[in-house]
């Protein structure tokens, strides 16, 4: 098996975050938080180790096989390609916005939502159960006679496109939006204004939001986050949180009814026995403060996580499985570890001097077991 090709592009992606915040520090803007920062990449780093158990062969192998059943037969060497984009377009499209609107799908893209700063770090923000949620609406191109190639590469190309997008430091670029999805229409998808609420869900294109009338420039000062905070930089609790509450809710719903609406209402349905949700105030962000020493170790401690993730997830195929299990497990005690620092919590320390003892038993399974 050859190199994670998303692994690659690691480097490109820091290489953005890097020049976004040269840039910023230039202009006299902040546009980074540190456990905020870390907390986007951590959830970004669970989603890529999905990768190692779930493999894009396997998916690939799936389209592959729901493509002998296709309806179509695309005649011409252009048509595929004409199909891929406007298939993956329109696909994206109704999953992201059901994404807002059905709870079940809620739970997993609210991942990408939590941060409350916006800023190239958000883009790899995202949900470690996203890859399921998508297939309903992805794998239906394979019977409409997409090949596996355009499809895979359309979807690559619509992937890195939404990278630029997550950025405060380019501003609306007028008539362009009418066509294509730019960072002032994407800043509106991801504010929590009450006129920007579940607007803008286009990948590259904005002409279906256009179409279907969720199309919204940005025309005042986004605040950007969730309207049920997070409240935590924790990586893998912000992957779980969204299905915790619905599985909460669910136990507490009085009918069979009401169980059903929990996981398949719109996330703003809220009957009595719900109670109200506490408003949040949107001019306050979560923002614990480390020391200023504590702030530097944790930022060592980061990149360094960074590096070996980088080389990890560009081999960690290769690996034997205890290798692999060893390699994960110290790679998610990381992402918990170092974030709780930042935040105060009180077991961090307990826990990041666990972390740094396991390290070289870490280095022991790699020498034996590799």
């Amino acid at each position: 098996m050859g190199p994670n090709l998303i692994a690659l592009a690691i480097p490109l992606f820091l290489v953005g975050i890097v020049i976004e915040l040269a840039v910023a520090r230039f202009k006299g803007v902040k546009v980074y938080r540190q456990g905020d920062a870390m907390a986007d990449m951590g959830c970004g780093i669970a989603q890529q180790l999905m990768s190692l158990f779930v493999s894009a062969a396997a998916l690939s192998a799936l389209y592959a096989w729901l493509a002998q059943y296709k309806l179509f037969t695309l005649p011409t060497a252009w048509l595929p390609w004409v199909v891929a984009i406007l298939g993956v377009e329109f696909a994206y499209y109704w999953w992201h916005r059901l994404s807002h609107e059905v709870n079940i799908l809620w739970a997993a893209h609210v991942v990408h939502h939590h941060s409350e700063d916006y800023n190239l770090a958000v883009a790899l923000r995202q949900s470690v159960t996203t890859w399921v949620t998508t297939l309903p609406f992805y794998l239906p191109l394979a019977l409409l006679g997409v090949p596996l190639l355009h499809f895979a590469v359309v979807l690559g190309l619509s992937t890195l496109y939404q990278f630029w997008i997550h950025t405060e430091l380019i501003p609306p670029l007028g008539k362009f939006e009418k066509v294509f999805n730019t960072p002032a229409l994407h800043r509106v998808h991801h504010a929590i204004n009450p006129r920007y609420l579940d607007k803008n869900h286009s990948a590259t294109f904005a002409f279906f939001d256009v179409l279907f009338g969720t199309w919204e420039p940005e025309t005042e000062k986004c605040v950007y986050g969730t309207t049920r905070p997070l409240n935590s930089y924790n990586p893998l609790w912000a992957q779980v949180e969204g299905y915790a509450d619905l599985f909460r809710l669910a136990k507490r719903a009085p009918t069979w009814k009401d169980t059903f609406k929990v996981f398949f209402a719109s996330p703003a349905w809220r009957p009595e026995w719900m109670g109200s949700y506490v408003a949040r105030d949107v001019t306050k962000k979560y923002d614990p403060q480390a020391s200023t020493g504590l702030g530097k170790y944790t930022l060592v401690q980061w990149v360094a996580l960074l590096l070996g993730v980088f080389f990890f997830l560009l081999w960690g195929a290769e690996l034997s499985v205890p290798s692999k299990v060893a390699s994960v497990a110290f790679i998610l005690m990381s992402l918990v570890a170092l974030p709780a620092l930042v935040e105060g919590r009180s077991w961090a320390r307990a826990l990041e001097g666990a972390r740094l003892a396991a390290l070289p038993v870490l280095a022991i399974v790699l020498f034996v077991a590799r």
